[in-house]
Order: C-alpha cells, then structure tokens, then sequence
C-alpha cells in the first residue's frame, strides 16, 4: 500500500466516524516554544488547554513533522527519520480510552490487513484500566507490557498538555531482532501508534504536573512511514515509496553500495532540509536556519567521506517530490558549495589536530573563528576519531571574544 493510500485510508476511516479533517498546521510553527511542528497535536495545543473551542468535538489531520532529537541515530536504526507524516485523531471532551483503542485496533487489522497476533502494546506502569481495556478487546496479557513515564507518558517536552499513552507495536519478525517485545527490542517490535491520553497541564518538565486539563481529551499519532516501511515490506524509513527516488539518487551520485548508513543519513538529512526550505527556512547561524544548515552540512560531509568531490545534492534534491521549485535546488547548491570550501580549508588543521589527542578548546575555537567550522560538527567528527573535546575551553574563548566584541563597539 502507498504512502498516499495509508492516509487515504486512515482519513476514510476517522471521517466515518465523524471526525472533521482540519488542513495540516505550518511545519515552521509559531509556537513559541517550538521550532517546528514536531506532533499533529501541536496546532490543537489551544483545544487542549480550553483556551478557545474547536471546530467539532472530534478532529483529524495529517501533519508534517520535524524532530531533531534523533539525529544521531539516522542511518544506523531502521525506525528513525527527522522528517516524517503523522495522521491523528483527536477528541476533545467527547470519547475516550475505550474508543481511542479500538478503533486503533480495528483499523490497524481491518483497514491496514495487519495480523493481530503480532501487535504488542505497552502501557504506563500502574495504569490498569488501560489493561484491562486491551484485555477486554481480545489483547492477550502476555501482549501487553507495562513500561515508565520514559516509553509511556508524552508531553510536547514544553509547558502545556500532557498525558499518559499506550503505544501499539508491530512484531517485524526474529530476522530482525530479539523476541520479548517493545520492552526488549524496539528495532524487531516497531512502535507504529501512540494513543495519547491528554488529561494533564504540564510545567517545565514532564515530573512537574500542575494540575488537570478542562477536560479529558485523546491525541493519537500514526506514524504514517513506518506503517509503510511494514505494508511495502522494506527494511528501513529511507526505503518506503515517498523517500526511495531520493535514496537512489544519492546511490547513483555515489557510484556506491558499501556504506548503507551513509545513504541513508543523507537521504533522510536532504529531506528534511528540502521540506524546511520549502516553508521559507533558509541556511543560517542560528535556530531554524542553523537546523538546515547542520542537516545540510552533516549531508555533505558523508558525501566527502565517499568520496564524493563535486557537488551534488542540487539534482539529488529535484526527487524530492512533495515540494518543488528551483529555488529550493538553487538553495541547497549553494549551501553545499559553501561549505565545502569550509570543510576544505579546516580538515587540514583538523586532521593533524586529531592525530595528537584531544582537542583543545583553543583549537575548536581556531576552527570556528577562522575557518568557519561549527563547533557541533568538529565534535561529531572527534567522537568518531575516540577524540575528547575541552568544549568548556571553547564555550569560555567564545564568551571571552563576545565581550570584547561588545566593548568594542
């Protein structure tokens, strides 16, 4: 089934069920606690906490989203992207736990043709009802596991909504890993949704819970991509049909097939950068812009290490299909162009820095100022070397040449 097939179906099924389908919220949010969308409740923040009313009681969407937390991951796990489409169904005040469950059941085994034997389902720790509720639809308790607020409580990670889960899992199989469910291998058993059970106003951290929401409300995110990488039968998020004319451009560039990961991180890191562009983000030093920027240039460096010498992520991001425009290729040409000329100029330093120890803060610091090599980049590449970085060496020489930048004005 294809991507645009899973949210057909998905927006079929919750619009007979009398949900309105709202358009989805600006990727770049206004939130401003945020930098980007990173959930489909994101836009509905203000429904949850009773500050103004929805449209109708029950809402659906399919939302693009960004998430950055994980970048050091892409590539290396198969579940992980920093780009990716989440379809949700919302309910405020109206249903509840129950419905939320089933319906999710039933759509994932009717709808989507997913075998129920190999759904798993994780729940707060001490939240019973919720186990008594998949019992009570035919879940068998051995299915069911019961984890902490880290795998089961959700919060947008700033002040506002929040609530417990219970997230459903789908067994890929023991060729991919270790059998004992999500609590033992998230890899083999594959979080596809999470049933957000909004009932809570949060403070500064998900520990600090100031008191009830209005209401008692439900926020579900199916990750539409990974349900794809399970319908399409592939292996990983960069392999299902709306990123794959993407990863095989990045394979012809290369002229290589030895270094998967590689691929896969510039795939995903093209991607989201393309995606960002495209909402008028562009390469920069700070906040959103600098999010572009270090997608971009963590996406050139790996084309460097393949040996890759010429640009070319401009072409590579005409396959980028859900956005068009020149501009956004024009963009990215000349981000990569420039910091190629950065990265040549400062591997030399770097390079022969490394073969001596760790880097000093003075060197860091030398590689930012002079050659224009972020600071981020320098210690990803030193951690792959088993280099220590004196980042507090270089936080200070930075503080230091602020201030005097400042007297000197």
């Amino acid at each position: 089934m294809r991507s645009d097939q899973i949210r057909a179906t998905f927006l079929d099924y919750f619009g007979g069920l009398d949900h309105l389908e709202v358009p989805p919220g600006p990727l770049v949010t206004d939130e401003p606690d945020l930098l980007f969308t990173n959930a489909g409740m994101v836009q509905f923040k203000p429904y949850f906490l009773g500050r103004t009313s929805p449209p109708r009681p029950r809402l659906m969407s399919a939302q693009r989203c960004v998430r950055t937390v994980d970048i050091d991951r892409i590539g290396l796990t198969d579940r992980h992207a920093t780009a990716f489409e989440m379809l949700g169904n919302f309910a405020f005040a109206d249903y509840f736990k129950r419905e939320a469950m089933a319906w999710a059941l039933e759509l994932l085994t009717d709808g989507y043709g997913l075998e129920r034997e190999r759904l798993w389902m994780t729940v707060l720790r001490g939240d019973e009802e919720s186990v008594d509720l998949w019992r009570s639809l035919g879940v068998p308790e051995g299915r069911i596991q019961r984890l902490g607020p880290d795998d089961n409580f959700w919060s947008m990670g700033v002040p506002g909504p929040s609530g417990p889960t219970s997230e459903i899992f789908y067994d890929r199989g023991p060729t991919v890993g270790r059998d004992g469910g999500p609590a033992v291998d998230s890899e083999r058993f594959m979080e596809l949704w999470n049933l957000v059970f909004m009932q809570y106003r949060r403070g500064d951290s998900d520990d600090e819970i100031l008191g009830d929401l209005p209401g008692r409300h439900i926020d579900t995110g199916l990750g539409r991509d990974r349900l794809a990488l399970v319908l399409q039968g592939v292996d990983n998020l960069q392999e299902v049909d709306v990123a794959l004319p993407t990863l095989r451009a990045v394979r012809e560039a290369t002229g290589r097939d030895d270094d998967p990961a590689a691929h896969r991180l510039i795939t995903d890191h093209l991607r989201a950068a393309v995606l960002l562009i495209s909402e008028g983000v562009r390469p920069g030093n700070e906040g959103r812009s600098y999010v572009v920027r270090r997608l971009l240039r963590r996406a050139v460096r790996r084309l460097v290490l393949l040996g890759v010498d010429e640009p070319v992520l401009g072409p590579i991001a005409d396959s980028v299909t859900e956005v068009t425009g020149e501009q956004v290729r024009e963009v990215v040409e000349r981000e990569e162009r420039a910091f190629r000329r950065t990265l040549r100029a400062g591997n030399r330093l770097l390079d022969s820095e490394l073969r001596r120890g760790p880097l000093s803060g003075e060197t860091v610091f030398k590689l930012h100022d002079t050659f224009g090599f972020p600071v981020d980049l320098t210690v990803e590449i030193a951690r792959e070397s088993g280099v220590s970085v004196d980042t507090d060496g270089f936080a200070r020489l930075m503080r230091e040449h602020r201030e005097r930048s400042r007297a000197g004005r």
